[in-house]
């Protein structure tokens, strides 16, 4: 069963969180598109969907990286949805409009979390786009069940291709990532993106809220590269982009995509980093599109 009607926690929401859904909705309204907002129940609480698109579109779920929640799609919600239908969830465990009631013990719980979603929303196949952790979360739910899987894009997946390299500092970053100071935020911001200043206020507001109210969970550090027998086992044509300013992937990674998966292809996106549908976002748009055009067409 999904929902349209929003819950209690959405129209009488705690102090704690009543400034963060305000600042969701602003950013949320940098989409420049019409959609629907769903609160599916699941079993480990309420599930949150952003829809677009055309009703008789191709199926594109989204999956968003690592404290984003699905408003961070704003430079790609447009072109993705002038021919798909689009489906942003917001990760039940991160800042957004999900809401937990459950703890995960696993973190193959979150696949299980997801396939609850997706037979909610009745998808009897799609294509599935992940950024960051939400491309290794992408993998994680192939490997569990690809049957309805149509294609994978993977945007900078991180900890998925390679272990993210020490050296680079990046485990720092991460920390100082979610100091509630708005100084360290933009530093570290600026490790991830060639061009902070490119990123539109009212989603960096929101971002900057999402940062002060979380911390690392425990999941983050069972993130463990998959293996060349786990990525020979997808069948189906998976896209990865990277930036080449990428603080956590390399060439390694489009080589490893190239030579591992059988239908695998892969591209460095010059003048980008890790958050690369921000900092290229008209291109990333176009290879995406592209690409899935393409598997649509062949299919």
């Amino acid at each position: 069963m999904k929902y349209t009607e929003k819950p209690e926690y959405i129209t009488q929401p705690s102090a704690e969180y009543k400034a963060y859904f305000e600042a969701y909705d602003e950013a949320l309204s940098l989409w420049d598109i019409d959609y629907d907002e769903l609160y599916i129940p699941t079993s480990y609480g309420t599930a949150h969907v952003v829809v677009s698109g055309p009703k008789n579109g191709e199926p594109l779920v989204l999956l968003h990286g690592m404290n984003a929640s699905s408003t961070m799609w704003y430079p790609n919600a447009k072109a993705l949805a002038a021919e798909y239908r689009v489906f942003a969830i917001d990760l039940i465990i991160e800042p957004g409009k999900s809401f937990k009631t459950a703890e995960f013990e696993k973190i193959d719980d979150i696949s299980l979390w997801y396939q609850e979603v997706f037979n909610a929303l009745q998808l009897e196949s799609y294509h599935l786009v992940g950024a960051s952790r939400g491309g290794w979360i992408a993998v994680n739910l192939a490997l569990h069940n690809q049957e309805k899987i149509k294609s994978m894009v993977l945007l900078s997946p991180a900890q998925t291709f390679i272990w993210i390299r020490p050296s680079v500092g990046l485990l720092k970053n991460i920390v100082n990532i979610f100091s509630s100071q708005e100084k360290k935020t933009i530093r570290s911001l600026e490790t991830m993106s060639t061009n902070v200043g490119n990123i539109e206020k009212k989603y960096l507001d929101q971002y900057l809220i999402a940062t002060e109210k979380d911390s690392i969970n425990k999941f983050m550090i069972k993130m463990t590269p998959f293996s060349k027998d786990d990525f020979q086992k997808l069948r189906m044509p998976v896209l990865v982009l990277i930036g080449d300013d990428d603080i956590i992937n390399n060439e390694k990674t489009i080589r490893l995509a190239k030579e591992d998966i059988p239908r695998g292809e892969g591209e460095v996106i010059s003048n980008a980093g890790h958050f690369l549908s921000i900092d290229q976002a008209s291109t990333v748009n176009d290879r995406i599109v592209s690409f899935l055009i393409r598997v649509d067409e062949d299919q």
